[in-house]
């Protein structure tokens, strides 16, 4: 399979997020004043487990390590929700309707902006399709298990990871049937 970052444009945004009209292609330099849209989004199931995934070997950026359920770039022409919907079916298989759905927090970083959603879903694991180049495994971690995870390098070192558990079934997160 060709690298898709070769090809793989997002929507430039001012720091108000709103669309400057402009594109930018994945892997080149981003221009001071120049942002873009990221999600993430952590799904947990009724025993207070969050569903992580293990990057490949071969991935940049955090090899091995186990990550939330699901996260990346928007493409040009998706909005948060969009882009949510599309990673969580790419990286895993899992096919849900996030339309009415709004992120539960947002992180500014450099250059961009990294919606969070934070759904609540019983998931069989067997039943998901992981992207062979993006997703090794999966599983069910509890709290001190993630933390114990984060501690040992094994996790993507998250600072508000703890807080993840914590606010899951407070502050408007979704329950998706």
């Amino acid at each position: 399979m060709a690298d898709r970052t070769e090809d793989e444009l997002w929507d430039l945004y001012t720091k108000d997020r709103e669309k400057t009209g402009k594109s930018h292609r994945r892997g080149d330099d981003m221009k001071d004043g120049e942002y873009h849209l990221v999600i993430h989004v952590c799904i947990f199931n009724s025993q207070n487990q969050l569903l992580v995934q293990q990057r490949q070997p071969f991935k940049e950026g955090w090899s091995n390590m186990w990550d939330v359920t699901v996260g990346g770039s928007a493409l040009q022409g998706e909005n948060s929700y969009q882009a949510a919907e599309r990673e969580l079916f790419e990286e895993i298989g899992l096919k849900l309707d996030l339309s009415d759905t709004r992120p539960n927090f947002t992180i500014n970083f450099a250059h961009g902006f990294d919606d969070y959603y934070i759904l609540e879903r019983e998931v069989d694991l067997d039943q998901l399709h992981l992207q062979e180049e993006e997703v090794q495994a999966v599983r069910w971690v509890g709290k001190e298990e993630a933390l114990q995870m984060k501690e040992q390098g094994t996790m993507i070192p998250y600072w508000f990871l703890d807080k993840l558990f914590d606010i899951r079934g407070m502050f408007g997160s979704h329950e998706i049937p």
